[in-house]
């Protein structure tokens, strides 16, 4: 919902509700001060009820004294004369039009009536009691269940003779003349004690009357509008009742009315006046809403738009929005001043995207853009990737505040060579790279450019000489995209620090080589589980017996692309990508199961495993090993374990604390590859080691290499005064064998005995394996 559309819907909100609180509150006070102002006209209405009916109680007072202090009335009472009485009561009575005359003797018994009886009981012993004790009395009174205003005075003669009385019907007269003086409607209505309604007079006609009556007795009856005014149960009539006669079978009410339309209609007038009033007053806010929604909302507007134009990158440079104090010109500037602090921050950012926050020189993001400007124009160009050599252990020695230091220094000193023109930048960790505009590097500007980057650099104040290496590549002979390049002067500079070298030039098929290694690395992960390594097993021979007992488990890849990949690369790879423990278990978990398969079968070997340097260090490979020896139910002796010189070295004490815990299993362990490595006769003896496996290389020459055979021997001489036992592997001849177990070596491994071979083959080849027949060694091997 646009703000204009809100901002006019709140104001227009706020005033309906505002008006709607206001009217219903006023209206509310104007019904209620109308039905207290009707309410007053009730209680005046009875009050005049009660005026009318006491002026005609007065004059049937006047009336009855007069027949009271007749001559002949008295005379008649006084003889009892019947007839005479009857004629003198009508006769009174017409002429003071009453419609009720009564004559009582003394002792409450009716001497002549117009109603009742002669000799029977006084109808209103109430009213009789009341005139014995005040000397008259005047009340209303019920007579055939209707109401009579009657008044009641003694016949004297001059003592009390009787009572005379004469009364009036509150009747339609009365009703009438109540609601001409004060325009209220009025019913005089009298309630059996069963409800039933057995006399009504009233202003209202008689049906709606009697509706009315009916409607209305219970609460009559019970008194509730006695007390104070109240609506009918339909809410058509307020209504008020004044008792005028109650006893055990008759209750006597005189109900004022006063009709809901007539009280309310200068109200409803009112309604309309006041709907019209808020009307006019919604329409003016609606106007007033519409324009303020649109004087507020214009400046908004245009400033959305400025910030819309901002965010997409334009430059506004003035707004005209209000004045410059009011809100929305303190906006506007506040924008604009907000636009000047974006590009600033914008060109901060843009330059630490693409520049080193230690060295300030463009980082590999800045490095492909340029190199993709330079491709799209065509220029040749050479791009030397440098490295620093050693820079694991500067850090480590120096810390790392100052090889930061050091990559300040040389990213300074390539910022400020000497032509050609160059730019250097920084690719992460302590890699650099020069972007050289000519087509390749001279040897001269190579020396000239490695001169000035290992010149002594004083860290700690200690000087250090940086030593650097480099990989490059040229375009457009090596690649045509920044990514290829790179790619390519990464793969020479790896090739310059295998070797050594301070410079190496991209060869053609390195490329290919990286390419093969990333494959096999991605791959390695899921050869496991597609089935495509298998172990292979070449045996060795005892010399003493001539038999074989033992053979070593080699692991086999064959690719399903690339085809059979060589131990040695893919284990290597293994390590460098840290998947060669997930291969070692595997390889553990196979040769276990497959020695446990041979035993079935009555093949009892002895099988040699390669551990790598990982394995070494991995403080779970002992119990890793008791795991599957529990497993496949194999006692230690069937299984040993070979790990070369290079992984011991490592961490000799982590070594030395994984070799026991397998000895302790008792498991057998070998030294493989002994003499290739930089292990000392003092650290050999300190390991927990049993065996010695001679490296190939000093045995395929041996009887032809008099320095081989030398070397060889006292091998084995120093093996045997250890207590170990010596292995040769890479045997090809039947000499070497000879002389190998002339030396008094202990175990034969190599082609001329037999390949390595997949398991189901070995046990075939073992069936067929006659023992060989060896001379025995000069003198016994000294055991310990």
């Amino acid at each position: 919902m646009r703000f204009r559309t809100r901002l006019m819907l709140v104001l227009l909100t706020v005033v309906i509700v505002s008006q709607l609180a206001t009217g219903v509150a006023f209206l509310r006070a104007t019904q209620d001060d109308i039905l207290a102002k009707g309410a007053q006209r009730l209680e005046v209405g009875a009050n005049v009820l009660q005026q009318l009916l006491g002026s005609r109680g007065e004059q049937l007072r006047d009336n009855v004294a007069i027949l009271a202090d007749d001559f002949g009335f008295k005379s008649a009472v006084s003889t009892q004369d019947t007839e005479t009485l009857y004629s003198v009561l009508a006769n009174h009575g017409d002429r003071a039009k009453a419609d009720m005359v009564l004559l009582s003797s003394l002792d409450g018994h009716v001497l002549a009536s117009s109603h009742h009886a002669q000799n029977s009981p006084m109808p209103f012993p109430q009213l009789l009691a009341r005139a014995r004790q005040e000397g008259t009395a005047v009340s209303v009174v019920i007579a055939e269940g209707q109401p009579y205003e009657f008044a009641l005075l003694p016949v004297r003669a001059p003592n009390l003779i009787g009572w005379v009385g004469m009364g009036f019907l509150i009747n339609e007269a009365v009703t009438e003349e109540i609601n001409a003086l004060t325009g209220l409607e009025i019913s005089v209505v009298n309630y059996r004690d069963n409800g039933e309604i057995s006399y009504l007079a009233s202003s209202h006609q008689e049906q709606l009357a009697r509706q009315l009556m009916s409607g209305s007795g219970e609460e009559l009856m019970k008194g509730e509008y006695s007390s104070t005014s109240q609506m009918t149960p339909d809410a058509e009539y307020l209504s008020y009742a004044s008792p005028l006669y109650a006893d055990d079978t008759n209750q006597t009410y005189a109900l004022l009315q006063l009709s809901r339309n007539e009280l309310l209609g200068a109200y409803r007038s009112l309604q309309w006046q006041l709907l019209g009033i808020v009307a006019l007053i919604l329409l003016f806010t609606l106007l007033v809403a519409m324009w303020s929604a649109r004087s507020m909302s214009k400046p908004l507007i245009e400033l959305a738009n400025a910030a819309r134009r901002i965010g997409q990158g334009q430059h506004i440079t003035r707004l005209s929005i209000g004045q410059e104090r009011s809100e929305t010109g303190l906006l506007a500037s506040t924008l604009l001043s907000m636009q000047e602090d974006i590009i600033q921050r914008e060109a901060v950012l843009h330059h630490q995207s693409r520049h080193d926050l230690l060295t300030d020189l463009p980082n590999r993001i800045s490095a492909q853009e340029d190199i993709s400007l330079s491709i799209q124009r065509g220029e040749p160009f050479t791009l030397l990737r440098l490295a620093i050599n050693n820079f694991r252990d500067i850090n480590d020695t120096f810390g790392y505040a100052l090889g930061d230091h050091l990559l300040a220094t040389l990213a300074n000193r390539l910022q400020h060579l000497p032509a050609p023109e160059n730019k250097a930048y920084r690719l992460d960790g302590d890699e650099l790279l020069l972007l050289v505009k000519q087509s390749s590097s001279s040897v001269a500007w190579r020396t000239q450019l490695f001169g000035i980057l290992n010149q002594p650099i004083d860290l700690d104040k200690s000087p250090i000489t940086p030593s650097l290496s480099a990989g490059e590549t040229n375009y457009p002979e090596h690649g045509d995209s920044p990514q290829l390049l790179l790619r390519r002067a990464d793969i020479a500079l790896d090739m310059a620090r295998r070797h050594r070298h301070a410079h190496q030039h991209y060869l053609e098929g390195q490329d290919e080589h990286h390419l093969r290694q990333l494959t096999l690395i991605r791959d390695l992960q899921e050869a496991v589980g597609n089935g495509e390594l298998w172990m292979a097993y070449q045996p060795k021979v005892d010399i003493h017996t001539g038999l074989v007992h033992q053979c070593e488990a080699l692991m086999r890849w064959r690719h399903p692309s690339l085809g059979f990949v060589p131990p040695d690369e893919f284990i290597g790879l293994a390590e460098r990508s840290g998947n060669i423990r997930m291969l070692s278990q595997w390889m553990l978990t196979h040769v276990c199961a497959q020695i446990q398969a041979w035993q079935q079968r009555g093949y009892h070997l002895s099988v040699a495993v390669n551990l790598s340097a990982s394995d070494v260090m991995d403080p779970q490979l002992a119990t890793h090993l008791a795991d599957l020896l529990k497993r496949y139910q194999l006692t230690p002796d069937q299984l040993s374990l070979e790990v070369t010189e290079s992984a011991v070295m490592q961490d000799v004490d982590a070594a030395m604390t994984t070799l026991l815990e397998l000895t302790q299993l008792g498991l057998r362990i070998a030294i493989d590859d002994y003499g290739t490595g930089y292990s000392s006769l003092a650290q050999i003896k300190r390991l927990p080691v049993d065996e010695l496996k001679i490296d190939k290389s000093f045995v395929l020459a041996l009887d032809t290499q008099q320095d081989d055979f030398t070397i060889v021997r006292s091998t084995i001489e120093m093996g045997h005064s250890l207590g170990l036992r010596l292995v040769a592997e890479g045997v090809e001849n039947r000499a070497s064998a000879e002389l190998l177990s002339t030396l008094g070596c202990d175990y034969l491994q190599g082609y001329w005995i037999a390949k390595s071979m997949p398991a189901e083959e070995l046990t075939g080849w073992l069936d067929n394996f006659a023992p060989l027949v060896l001379p025995l060694p000069a003198l016994s091997p000294m055991r310990i």
